[in-house]
């Protein structure tokens, strides 16, 4: 290695590191790279490759959907050169980023770790607005109900969720499993304080194993119907021993949502559980 080289804090040895990355994914086509399209990888990779000065594949731990929002979103990546503190590459990477987008943490991790198969739970947040005027400030955040739900009615639907279950009923068409079988380990209701206008505020958490394409947001959709007195609790029972996606609740749009944790078991380098209270956009 040259004094160059040294200055400039790379080696020739690979290191491979664990991102945290939180974003507002309103403006984006989702995490996916597209062609002629702005996605989260899209902008991450770009960065990375103007530090390892080659394209560098960064893997994120789940393929958020266009206008989903992350708190704590995990990706990969190995880098050709960096002798730099890993912290110093988060530093790096954010310089080229969007103000929407932010590499929160980087740490070392094993030379195998990969974000999607070392993976072993995940929870997603859904942020609802129950009844009231809409607020203009953080429609980007919140989908507002025009009228208030029954809490009772879905923590009742929703701990009927909970469990290893075939969840068909709650994918979408678009990406096809070869099983549609997960361990859903909560789904929880959870009332918030009221919004800056007074509008009543919950959310929404469901924590799995894995999930199906849109398999949130269905949920959501379907406990929203239950909240509103359109079905019974006991109807989500139903829909799960149908296992047809038509009969269940219609899809929560996107903006709502918000990947919220990611844990990869007790060796998981950097492990970061996002577990405090969020009411607007991911800052930093």
């Amino acid at each position: 290695m040259s004094a160059a080289d040294g200055r400039m804090g790379y080696m020739t040895s690979p290191r491979t590191f664990k991102l945290t990355v939180a974003y507002d994914g309103t403006d984006f086509s989702g995490w996916q790279i597209q062609p002629g399209r702005m996605t989260i990888q899209g902008w991450l990779e770009r960065s990375v490759a103007k530090l390892a000065g080659a394209r560098v594949h960064v893997v994120g731990s789940g393929r958020t959907d266009a206008g989903v929002h992350a708190i704590a979103q995990v990706a990969s990546c190995t880098m050709p050169r960096w002798n730099a503190p890993a912290q110093k590459l988060a530093t790096a990477i954010n310089v080229a980023l969007p103000d929407s987008i932010l590499v929160t943490d980087a740490v070392d991790a094993p030379d195998d770790f990969h974000a999607i198969r070392d993976s072993v739970s995940k929870r997603y947040r859904y942020q609802l607005q129950n009844g009231g005027n809409r607020n203009p400030l953080e429609h980007r955040y919140w989908y507002r109900l025009r009228k208030r739900v029954d809490l009772d009615a879905m923590a009742e639907a929703a701990q009927l969720i909970v469990g290893r279950k075939d969840f068909a009923c709650f994918q979408s068409a678009g990406a096809p499993r070869t099983t549609t079988v997960r361990h859903v380990t909560a789904c929880d209701i959870i009332p918030l304080p009221d919004g800056p206008w007074g509008e009543s505020r919950l959310a929404i958490e469901v924590q799995a194993d894995g999930f199906l394409y849109n398999m949130v947001r269905n949920i959501v959709g379907t406990l929203i119907y239950v909240g509103l007195g359109k079905h019974p609790p006991c109807w989500v029972t139903e829909l799960l021993a149908e296992k047809k996606r038509e009969l269940a609740g219609p899809t929560a749009p996107p903006n709502g949502l918000f990947l919220k944790s990611v844990w990869y078991g007790p060796n998981d380098p950097g492990a970061i559980e996002a577990s405090h209270g969020h009411q607007s956009a991911p800052s930093g």
